[in-house]
Protein backbone atom coordinates (compact mmCIF):
# COMPACT_ATOMS: atom_id res chain seq x y z
CA UNK A 1 0.00 0.00 0.00
CA UNK A 2 1.39 3.38 -1.03
CA UNK A 3 1.60 5.94 1.82
CA UNK A 4 -0.68 8.97 1.55
CA UNK A 5 1.27 12.23 1.29
CA UNK A 6 0.19 14.87 3.82
CA UNK A 7 1.31 18.51 4.04
CA UNK A 8 1.33 20.05 7.55
CA UNK A 9 1.78 23.74 8.30
CA UNK A 10 3.14 25.27 11.47
CA UNK A 11 1.79 28.75 10.76
CA UNK A 12 3.76 31.21 12.90
CA UNK A 13 3.70 34.86 13.86
CA UNK A 14 5.68 36.95 16.35
CA UNK A 15 3.84 38.87 19.09
CA UNK A 16 5.66 40.69 21.89
CA UNK A 17 8.94 39.14 20.67
CA UNK A 18 7.52 35.62 21.12
CA UNK A 19 6.85 33.09 18.40
CA UNK A 20 3.28 31.85 18.28
CA UNK A 21 1.81 28.92 16.35
CA UNK A 22 -1.68 28.73 14.89
CA UNK A 23 -3.93 25.89 16.07
CA UNK A 24 -7.64 25.14 15.82
CA UNK A 25 -10.60 23.23 17.23
CA UNK A 26 -13.61 21.88 15.35
CA UNK A 27 -16.60 23.93 16.53
CA UNK A 28 -19.02 21.63 18.31
CA UNK A 29 -16.78 18.55 17.99
CA UNK A 30 -14.49 18.53 21.06
CA UNK A 31 -13.41 14.93 20.44
CA UNK A 32 -11.58 16.10 17.28
CA UNK A 33 -9.00 17.73 19.57
CA UNK A 34 -6.70 20.65 18.90
CA UNK A 35 -4.86 20.50 15.58
CA UNK A 36 -2.56 22.33 13.21
CA UNK A 37 -3.66 22.91 9.60
CA UNK A 38 -2.83 20.07 7.25
CA UNK A 39 -4.18 18.16 4.30
CA UNK A 40 -3.69 15.57 1.62
CA UNK A 41 -1.34 16.21 -1.29
CA UNK A 42 -3.24 15.78 -4.56
CA UNK A 43 -2.05 13.40 -7.27
CA UNK A 44 0.68 15.16 -9.30
CA UNK A 45 0.95 18.04 -6.80
CA UNK A 46 4.23 18.77 -5.02
CA UNK A 47 4.18 19.16 -1.24
CA UNK A 48 5.23 22.83 -1.35
CA UNK A 49 2.22 23.77 -3.49
CA UNK A 50 0.00 21.47 -1.42
CA UNK A 51 0.88 23.19 1.85
CA UNK A 52 0.09 26.58 0.30
CA UNK A 53 -3.27 25.34 -0.98
CA UNK A 54 -4.16 23.60 2.29
CA UNK A 55 -3.29 26.62 4.44
CA UNK A 56 -5.55 28.84 2.32
CA UNK A 57 -8.41 26.29 2.31
CA UNK A 58 -8.26 25.42 6.01
CA UNK A 59 -7.40 28.78 7.60
CA UNK A 60 -8.69 31.43 5.20
CA UNK A 61 -5.28 33.13 5.38
CA UNK A 62 -4.26 34.32 1.92
CA UNK A 63 -0.93 36.10 2.58
CA UNK A 64 1.94 34.15 4.13
CA UNK A 65 5.41 32.85 3.32
CA UNK A 66 6.49 29.23 3.37
CA UNK A 67 9.83 29.62 5.15
CA UNK A 68 11.19 26.08 5.10
CA UNK A 69 10.56 22.36 5.15
CA UNK A 70 11.17 21.23 8.74
CA UNK A 71 10.86 17.47 8.48
CA UNK A 72 9.68 14.55 6.37
CA UNK A 73 8.65 11.28 7.99
CA UNK A 74 6.40 8.23 7.78
CA UNK A 75 3.69 7.86 10.38
CA UNK A 76 1.09 5.18 11.05
CA UNK A 77 -2.42 6.34 11.93
CA UNK A 78 -4.64 4.67 14.52
CA UNK A 79 -6.40 2.72 11.76
CA UNK A 80 -3.11 1.42 10.29
CA UNK A 81 -2.84 3.74 7.28
CA UNK A 82 0.64 5.12 6.59
CA UNK A 83 1.16 8.81 5.92
CA UNK A 84 4.26 10.34 4.35
CA UNK A 85 4.21 13.63 6.27
CA UNK A 86 5.83 16.91 5.19
CA UNK A 87 6.02 19.58 7.93
CA UNK A 88 6.58 23.20 6.87
CA UNK A 89 7.23 26.37 8.83
CA UNK A 90 5.02 29.17 7.55
CA UNK A 91 5.36 32.84 8.51
CA UNK A 92 2.30 35.08 8.72
CA UNK A 93 2.67 38.72 9.73
CA UNK A 94 -0.73 40.15 10.59
CA UNK A 95 -3.63 38.03 11.74
CA UNK A 96 -6.44 38.32 14.26
CA UNK A 97 -5.93 36.67 17.64
CA UNK A 98 -8.92 34.36 17.08
CA UNK A 99 -11.33 33.65 14.22
CA UNK A 100 -13.64 31.04 12.74
CA UNK A 101 -13.37 29.69 9.21
CA UNK A 102 -15.34 27.20 7.15
CA UNK A 103 -12.75 25.17 5.22
CA UNK A 104 -13.17 25.33 1.45
CA UNK A 105 -11.47 22.09 0.41
CA UNK A 106 -14.66 20.02 0.46
CA UNK A 107 -14.70 16.32 1.24
CA UNK A 108 -14.77 15.41 4.94
CA UNK A 109 -14.48 19.09 5.92
CA UNK A 110 -17.68 20.20 4.16
CA UNK A 111 -19.97 21.91 6.67
CA UNK A 112 -17.34 22.16 9.42
CA UNK A 113 -16.28 25.31 11.24
CA UNK A 114 -12.72 25.64 12.53
CA UNK A 115 -11.99 27.92 15.51
CA UNK A 116 -8.45 29.30 15.23
CA UNK A 117 -6.21 30.68 17.97
CA UNK A 118 -2.48 31.06 18.69
CA UNK A 119 -0.28 29.29 21.23
CA UNK A 120 3.02 30.59 22.61
CA UNK A 121 4.67 27.36 23.79
CA UNK A 122 4.69 23.65 23.04
CA UNK A 123 3.23 23.02 26.51
CA UNK A 124 0.27 25.41 26.31
CA UNK A 125 -2.21 22.92 24.81
CA UNK A 126 -2.20 19.24 23.93
CA UNK A 127 -2.42 18.70 20.19
CA UNK A 128 -3.91 15.53 18.74
CA UNK A 129 -1.55 12.63 18.17
CA UNK A 130 1.19 13.43 15.67
CA UNK A 131 0.51 17.15 15.28
CA UNK A 132 3.03 18.27 17.92
CA UNK A 133 5.84 16.03 16.68
CA UNK A 134 7.99 18.98 15.49
CA UNK A 135 6.45 21.80 17.54
CA UNK A 136 9.54 22.11 19.78
CA UNK A 137 11.56 22.81 16.62
CA UNK A 138 9.42 25.88 15.95
CA UNK A 139 9.63 27.29 19.47
CA UNK A 140 13.38 26.58 19.71
CA UNK A 141 14.15 28.06 16.27
CA UNK A 142 16.07 31.32 16.70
Amino acid sequence: MTPTKKAYGYVTRVRDKRTQVLVFRHKGIPEAGIQIPKGTVNQGENTFNAVIREMKEETGIQRFEVEKLISVDYWETDDGAVHNRYFYKIVCHEMADEWEHNPTGGGEEKGLTFQFFWISSDEEVELIRGHADYLKTIFNDK
